[in-house]
């Protein structure tokens, strides 16, 4: 495959060989607005893992490589729309470790435009892209679909890589911030990593899950996802709806003066379709008076500004 920049076969490639920066580091963020309530604010920056697979998406990804490597798969096959990070994080795994990839993407109509960063990016990353119309996509888990969309021997990755290989994969997110950790936030897309990330806290940490989508089904989704990676409901875990800007993809006036004044005050570009509506959430809940005084709160950086776009994602 071309711009592949590994030497493992498919098989028996391991994706610690990329050199994740695990544990991430964890960083204290001076705040007032937090500070003058009795609280501490920690920036966990899973946005330093891996410059191509940041965040979530090493997490997330990672176990489901070495399930495809015991497989013996040389395709890697997934799904997402014309933004997808997920997408993009597995063309660059593909690219990395000596996969082939493709990618069914929502929407047929795409196939006759110009493509945009993020699916740009796929492409010079040696990603495969079919285009499929949005009827088609909503079935893209039906046998009779699946059987004409992927090809024999392919590794199926589902959509934003939330799996219950994904969440056990996430379990290690909590288990970095056990004894550090009062409260934790998290942006939520589909739901994978606050599904691993609580059940590897311990008791008395709880974690707030920031979705960005409207609609209000997710947290069946995290139920089903935990049931199948622990058999259980697991940790202490809530959602809160109120930050998602519209709605994927979507920003507000208010969360773009939030995120530019947040970038002023600790000098970090924010990412915006997932970690500012995180980093609005938690600061609200901080000056609602929400936390305990002597509580810690740690946010989650899923990702960060990516080349040709943003790249986060939970």
């Amino acid at each position: 495959m071309d711009g592949v920049t590994s030497d493992n076969p498919p098989g028996t490639m391991d994706p610690a060989a990329l050199r994740p920066l695990l544990p991430s580091p964890l960083v204290e963020a001076a705040d007032e607005r937090f500070t003058r309530r009795g609280l501490r604010l920690l920036l966990k920056r899973d946005d330093l893992i891996h410059p191509d697979l940041p965040g979530n998406k090493w997490r997330k990804l990672e176990p489901n490589l070495r399930a495809a490597a015991a497989a013996g798969a040389d395709t890697l096959l997934t799904f997402g729309g014309a933004y997808s990070n997920h997408l993009r994080a597995t063309a660059a795994a593909g690219r990395l470790l000596g996969f082939d990839t493709i990618g069914i993407v929502r929407g047929e109509e795409l196939a006759d435009r110009p493509l945009n960063p993020s699916l740009a990016s796929c492409a010079a990353d040696g990603m495969e892209l079919r285009f499929v119309s949005r009827a088609l996509y909503r079935r893209k888990t039906e046998p009779e679909v699946v059987t004409t969309l992927v090809p024999e021997g392919a590794f199926v990755i589902p959509e934003g890589g939330s799996n219950a290989a994904a969440a056990q994969g996430c379990t290690l997110l909590g288990r970095e911030l056990r004894g550090i950790a009062d409260v934790v936030g998290v942006a939520c897309g589909t739901g994978g990593t606050l599904a691993g990330l609580t059940a590897g806290l311990t008791e008395g940490q709880r974690v707030i899950g920031f979705p960005v989508l409207k609609g209000g089904f997710l947290g069946e989704e995290i139920l089903r996802l935990q049931q199948e990676a622990f058999g259980e409901r697991r940790g202490d875990w809530t959602l809160d709806d109120r930050f998602h800007g519209g709605g994927y993809a979507k920003t507000s006036p208010e969360l773009e003066s939030f995120a530019a004044d947040f970038e002023t005050r600790h000098d970090l570009p924010l990412e915006r379709l997932y970690v500012a509506k995180m980093l609005y959430g938690l600061t609200t809940l901080a000056l609602d008076g929400a936390f305990a005084p002597g509580s810690t709160v740690v946010a989650v950086i899923t990702g960060g500004a990516g080349a040709g776009g943003a790249l986060a994602g939970a």
